[in-house]
């Protein structure tokens, strides 16, 4: 048995930093603000690497950026003009005053709630259990949702994240997690020189303001196709208008696989000394590029442009609106679970 350990600590007023570290000298550090990841602390050469994007305190959350890291929902992604209708019955969400949309589950969502927390422990993983119980009509979403995230890091150096969740009444569930990675731990360095590959022969076109216009697009022959590794100068250096539009990606890829078995997507980092892959049983992932118009400050750095990428898995956004994008209704019978796993090379 190894000497996986785990601590806790005060990170601000009211959260708590839980630090997990697995025998390779692998620490993350997750909060029960928002049931996020924090840091990603990875040895590299005998050099510690913090290979995710976060803040030192709560606080700088608040006052920063409230998805880093965090677990999203009650849906990801935005509902376009914040209606849906479940077996014929209408609901209408609040909406963003900037584009009418709802993005991410609505302001102050489970990224913004203090979940409740405790530790499991084995011989060979380390987890954290977080559960929130989100009320009917909690942002406008029907039936009361019992929420557990899941978050595992294991001696195989995998970080897993598991999702459950049971309803009283019909609802959406499309859940993920919007970590971003940065593997040269600079968040002074742009991504651009990442390698990406993403088993995905299908990406989701998007109109200007990001919602999907229900059109699954070919990747062949665009800046799209990440089947072999690629470096991400492949969507900035280009004037494909789906990458001109949002200045890099921010783009659900429909997966050609799904499972545990071999990785749906792969992120190198530029010296070659770290990849993570991407394991999930979701059919897409968004890929954001982290292309702010002004990057926060994080641990003491400013953010470049374009400083980060996120794997976000889920059902694609246009699941409600769109026959071919997935479902992501959650009945009263039925017990939702999924899971993604990052692996670190």
């Amino acid at each position: 048995m190894g000497y996986l350990k785990v601590s806790k600590k005060k990170f601000g007023q009211t959260a708590i930093l839980y630090s997990l570290t697995n025998d390779s000298g692998i620490t993350m550090n997750v909060t029960d603000l928002g049931a996020r990841i924090v840091d990603l602390i990875v040895p590299v050469n005998g050099k510690e690497r913090n290979i995710v994007l976060g803040f030192d305190t709560e606080q700088e959350y608040h006052t920063k950026d409230m998805y880093f890291g965090a677990t999203i929902g009650r849906v990801a992604g935005r509902i376009r003009n914040g209606s849906f209708s479940i077996d014929d019955e209408n609901y209408q969400l609040p909406v963003s005053p900037e584009n009418g949309h709802t993005l991410h589950g609505g302001e102050a969502s489970f990224e913004a709630k203090i979940w409740d927390a405790k530790i499991e422990q084995s011989s060979d993983q380390v987890s954290v259990i977080f559960s929130y119980v989100s009320p009917d009509k909690e942002n406008g979403f029907p039936g009361e949702l019992n929420a557990r995230v899941s978050y595992s890091l294991t001696n195989k150096n995998e970080w897993i994240i598991d999702y459950q969740a049971e309803t009283d009444k019909a609802t959406l569930y499309n859940p993920t997690n919007h970590v971003y990675f940065n593997l040269t731990g600079d968040v002074t360095q742009s991504i651009d020189a990442h390698e990406l590959v993403v088993e995905a022969d299908r990406f989701a076109v998007v109109n200007e303001d990001t919602t999907v216009t229900g059109e699954l697009r070919s990747v062949s022959e665009t800046p799209f196709d990440f089947r072999q590794s690629k470096t991400m100068k492949q969507v900035f250096e280009t004037n494909y208008e789906q990458n001109s539009l949002v200045n890099g990606l921010d783009h659900p890829f429909i997966l050609n696989h799904t499972g545990f078995v071999k990785p749906q997507a792969i992120i190198t980092a530029p010296d070659k000394e770290l990849s993570i892959e991407m394991y999930t049983d979701r059919p897409a992932v968004v890929i954001f590029t982290a292309q702010f118009e002004e990057g926060p400050e994080i641990r003491g750095k400013k953010l470049v442009h374009q400083g980060g990428i996120t794997l976000e898995t889920q059902v694609s956004p246009g699941a409600v609106e769109f026959d071919g994008f997935g479902d992501i209704v959650l009945y009263p019978e039925t017990t939702y679970q999924s899971r993604t796993m990052y692996k670190i090379n």
